[in-house]
């Protein structure tokens, strides 16, 4: 039997250290050594309070709290484990986290619920290792097939399916069975931005999750020497590339601010000081939450990199490998966590989701929310991310209430 914890603050400690690097953040991709040790200690802690628990083929991890009705419908709680690259302690983690304590609460204080409750820690979400983001809700709600995953690599080559068969999943048949009993879907997560401090609010209420588009940009050009090659006979992608990206940012300019677009990955080849480059690959990422502006702003910037390639005489590739339109967010949920927090006493904000979450893809299938805590100066995806344990205890509180009122109350009962 293992030491496991009591509480949050020490639940976010122990999380963190499978996958944890010296900086002080943790990097816990998909499928990797560290993923599979968190998954599995996972698996142990929620067995060890009692819950039944189960993986499904790609390696989503369930705890379930049953009615003891095999046909009644699930409420659903949960975020992913997956981390991005030297990322924080509580994206995804704590969502998992509070979801497991949440189910330990209620199961100690009022039993068996009269629906099952689940709490789910989906296996990715950030698309930090493969070219693809929301795996597991993605699977879970049919947004995803065997299909999306079978030609990806990683940056070292390897490939989706070959990463999934080493960590102990994979497909039968290429079958995934896709849920049909889920009710509801609870997210409890940072903001990873600084509405809430900056507002001085306990809860963000989450009305809308932007609308996301992923491209990988591939300009190909001429590799040459640096000294010998006249600046009127060169092809180069990299000064094509930079003409873009200063063409992408001027552009969102002309936007409301609620247009944001980044460059976020860039890779040179060969990557030599005195070598012009041969190919240059660079990632854009935009948001809004509205899908018409979001369409308008991408075919802007294609139209005008297709016209800079013409001009520098470079090959172009535009590869869109995520995109996820605006969601909105279950209006009966969210009045439901607004009556918690007036009843409560607790302040709340109602906003939009700049990040893109799991609760976007469960959207399309059940009602579905986000719960937002407080993220200290705004930082995410970052060794400095930090959200205070009070805040962290308020928004676990905010959703045992919730959790309560969905799968132990009567319809109709106060």
């Amino acid at each position: 039997m293992g030491h496991y914890p009591k509480n949050l603050a020490e639940a976010i400690e122990w999380l963190s250290s499978f996958g944890a690097v010296p900086s002080g953040g943790v990097t816990r991709p998909l499928y990797s050594k560290p993923w599979k040790e968190a998954q599995q200690a996972l698996k142990e802690w929620m067995e060890e309070l009692g819950l039944q628990t189960y993986y499904d083929s790609i390696g989503n991890l369930f705890g379930r709290l049953t009615c003891g009705d095999l046909q009644a419908p699930t409420i659903l709680a949960g975020s992913h484990v997956d981390t991005v690259n030297t990322g924080g302690r509580f994206d995804g983690a704590y969502g998992i986290l509070a979801g497991i304590l949440a189910l330990d609460e209620l199961k100690q204080q009022y039993g068996h619920p009269r629906v099952n409750l689940e709490v789910v820690s989906l296996c990715e979400e950030e698309g930090s290792r493969f070219p693809l983001a929301c795996w597991g809700s993605g699977m879970m709600t049919g947004v995803y097939s065997y299909q999306d995953i079978y030609h990806l690599k990683d940056s070292e080559g390897i490939r989706f399916e070959e990463a999934m068969k080493e960590a102990g999943f994979g497909f039968s048949n290429f079958d995934y069975n896709i849920r049909s009993d889920i009710d509801a879907f609870i997210e409890l997560h940072i903001e990873q931005g600084p509405s809430l401090e900056k507002t001085q609010k306990s809860i963000g209420v989450v009305q809308t999750i932007v609308g996301q588009k992923r491209y990988r940009i591939t300009v190909k050009g001429e590799s040459n020497h640096a000294g010998t090659t006249l600046m009127k006979w060169r092809k180069d992608p990299l000064h094509g590339a930079v003409s873009m990206i200063h063409e992408l940012y001027e552009q969102a300019k002309k936007y409301d601010e609620n247009l944001v677009t980044t460059v976020g990955q860039f890779v040179v080849e060969p990557n030599v000081p005195n070598v012009i480059p041969g190919q240059v690959v660079f990632t854009v990422d935009a948001r809004h939450p509205l899908e018409s502006v979001l369409c308008r702003f991408c075919e802007q910037f294609a139209g005008r990199s297709l016209e800079i390639a013409k001009q520098m005489g470079l090959k172009l590739q535009i590869e869109k490998w995520h995109e996820v339109e605006p969601v909105q967010m279950d209006a009966a949920l969210n009045e439901k966590v607004k009556s918690i927090c007036m009843d409560r006493g607790i302040t709340y904000h109602v906003m939009n989701s700049g990040a893109g979450h799991d609760a976007q893809l469960f959207a399309r299938v059940c009602p579905t929310t986000i719960v937002f805590v407080p993220s200290q100066g705004g930082i995410s995806h970052s060794p400095f991310e930090y959200t205070a344990t009070n805040d962290l205890e308020t928004g676990l509180q905010v959703v045992i209430q919730l959790l309560y009122q969905l799968a132990y109350q009567e319809k109709g009962e106060k």
